[in-house]
């Protein structure tokens, strides 16, 4: 349910750039990536060619191998045939839900499917929703649309504050993120701050 405000909010900044409801939801249906369809909606609102949407949404979403990766663990008694068709519907909300869910018990596919599809269907509906009602709304910003997808990953990451171990690594990914992005041009300070703050977080536990 997490989705529904998040998405509403993309669809109201879609529809200020021009997207129809339609367009919206195959974006959605298709991409599938909410942090990098705020971008791609901002690009193209700004008239920006394909192919620097197309790498900076790669550039965007390179943090999913990370969660793949962490993830791929709990896959092992799940059919491998299974295993494409559930990392498409793999994204930041529902890595973090069920890798919340997995280091406490077994999962199964029917469990991933259940959480990852759900999750899919509202955010697809909320798009289309938001992007419908959008021209409705006269100052997206006034009411802080704006904030809302921060706003959910700040959620997420309370989510995974278990012990002052995970505080402190948290803060270290929020602080070199912070450094790389004025040092680095694009959207390395993700990938970077991410791998950087795992390897300590591994050097903790091993100390």
């Amino acid at each position: 349910m997490g989705y529904l405000p998040v998405g509403f909010a993309l669809g109201v900044m879609a529809a200020d750039s021009g997207f129809s409801p339609m367009q919206m939801g195959l974006m959605s249906l298709f991409v599938y990536a909410g942090s990098a369809q705020f971008i791609a909606v901002d690009m193209l609102g700004s008239g920006t060619s394909a192919i620097p949407i197309i790498i900076t949404t790669f550039l965007v979403n390179l943090r999913h191998f990370l969660f793949s990766a962490s993830l791929a663990p709990y896959f092992r008694e799940i059919k491998q045939s299974l295993i494409p068709l559930i990392s498409f519907f793999i994204t930041d909300e529902t890595f973090a839900v069920s890798i919340t869910d997995a280091e406490q018990r077994p999962l199964s596919h029917i469990y991933y499917f259940s959480l990852y599809i759900t999750a899919y269907s509202c955010w697809v509906l909320s798009t289309i929703i938001g992007t419908t009602l959008g021209n409705l709304i006269p100052d997206t910003k006034a009411l802080g649309f704006d904030f809302a997808l921060p706003g959910m990953f700040l959620a997420l990451l309370c989510m995974q504050f278990k012990n002052a171990r995970f505080i402190l690594i948290a803060l270290i990914s929020g602080l070199l993120s912070i450094f790389f992005i004025h040092i680095i041009p694009g959207n390395w300070n993700v990938i970077l701050a991410t791998v950087i703050a795992a390897a300590i977080g591994v050097l903790i536990d091993e100390n």
